[in-house]
């Protein structure tokens, strides 16, 4: 028999997938329940509604997100190669924020470890500009912004080609993501400016 510790984290796995899928006016409780082997009963007295389980997979996936993301001030172009790498291998989360933002839920500022990620990420960036790795030009939160862009850019292409299992291409792109990531935060010289 599963404690309710199990039976919990299988409902919010269940529920990940579907709404990952359909989002929330898509989503089937029926669907969740069958798929988590639990009554309907017991996901309502574990979470109340359907609304309330989203927003829980939701700040989860979050959470989960930027614990799995880390900007080092001297490896900020590798920050979008693992922005890359994370989107490749758990598009879920990427559908989760998707769908909240269709569906008008706020997006609450994430946190790792307790802490904002956007104040620990412009700290690094601010490090990094300070040791001469990202050109002190940028404004570090536009320059996050930026980044992320690069990374998740095979992400959001809206082309068929975009998703693949195939090793050589994932690591061509994943390649070509870092390297764009270097030269934007390369300092620029003049007549090179942005």
């Amino acid at each position: 028999m599963r404690s309710t510790t199990e039976l919990r984290d299988e409902i919010l796995a269940a529920a990940r997938a579907e709404f990952a899928r359909y989002g929330l006016a898509g989503a089937r409780i029926d669907r969740i329940a069958r798929a988590a082997h639990a009554s309907k009963e017991r996901l309502y007295a574990h979470f109340g509604d359907k609304e309330t389980l989203f927003r829980e997979v939701f700040v989860a996936d979050g959470a989960e997100f930027f614990r799995s993301v880390s900007l080092r001030p001297d490896a900020v172009p590798d920050f979008v190669g693992d922005i890359y790498d994370l989107a490749c291998r758990r598009p879920e989360h990427l559908r989760m924020i998707t769908w909240a933002r269709l569906e008008g839920f706020t997006l609450d500022e994430p946190q790792a470890d307790g802490a904002p990620v956007h104040a620990q990420t412009v700290a690094a960036i601010e490090a990094a500009q300070a040791a001469g790795h990202v050109d002190p030009a940028w404004d570090s939160t536009e320059l996050i912004v930026v980044l992320f862009g690069i990374g998740l850019a095979w992400a959001h292409l809206p082309s068929p080609d975009a998703v693949t299992d195939d090793p050589a291409i994932l690591a061509s792109r994943r390649t070509a993501a870092v390297e764009a990531a270097a030269r934007v935060v390369a300092h620029q010289t003049k007549g090179n400016n942005r």
